[in-house]
């Protein structure tokens, strides 16, 4: 039987992480309108072709930038959800930020995790970054709990950090490093 190559960067038992592609934006977009309900008032992903157009460009080719959509294995590759890593930074910094949102259907069943896991592995090695830090808001205790789950260190508290949903809103800091990773 000849070999062929996954259609995933990454892959668990459950998901593969894959590049967003403009392809995607019809099922990412249906999702993200069945998860408002979840996804509000912390995350607002695209809900129009146009909006996903001009997200999923940014993602696909700003260097500074790199998503990753969660695939569902068992379900036909079906999107679970998006991990983002924003603010590339290279040279001697070599450090990124997290952002990420599971979708309504794929809540709650842990393929989160397993997702952030394959990220977190694919930046420290392929992409060769040493840093990654998450950003949450303090009450948004799924997000907390990705965070922690993963392997991620609280590293403080920054006042109204990100302007989100018409106000600048307070954010906790977490982080990982490549030695993190290794040793823990």
């Amino acid at each position: 039987m000849p070999h062929t190559a996954s259609r995933y960067l990454a892959e668990g038992p459950r998901v593969g992480i894959r590049h967003f592609s403009y392809e995607d934006g019809a099922e990412f977009i249906a999702r993200a309108r069945e998860s408002k309900d979840l996804h509000q008032p912390w995350l607002f992903p695209p809900t129009t072709d146009a909006a996903y157009a001009g997200y999923a460009g940014r993602l696909i080719e700003d260097r500074s930038k790199a998503g990753f959509l969660v695939c569902e294995k068992d379900a036909d590759g079906a999107i679970a959800g998006f991990i983002n890593i924003n603010n590339i930074v290279e040279g001697g910094f070599q450090c990124g930020a997290l952002g990420y949102g599971v979708f309504a259907h794929a809540a709650g069943r842990g393929l989160m995790r397993e997702a952030i896991g394959l990220v977190v592995d694919h930046a420290f090695g392929a992409m060769r970054l040493h840093r990654l830090e998450i950003n949450a808001q303090p009450g948004n205790a799924a997000s907390i709990a990705l965070a922690r789950g993963a392997g991620f260190r609280l590293e403080g508290f920054s006042p109204n950090m990100i302007y989100i949903d018409g106000a600048w809103r307070d954010h906790e800091r977490w982080a990982i490093t490549a030695e993190m990773r290794t040793d823990g």
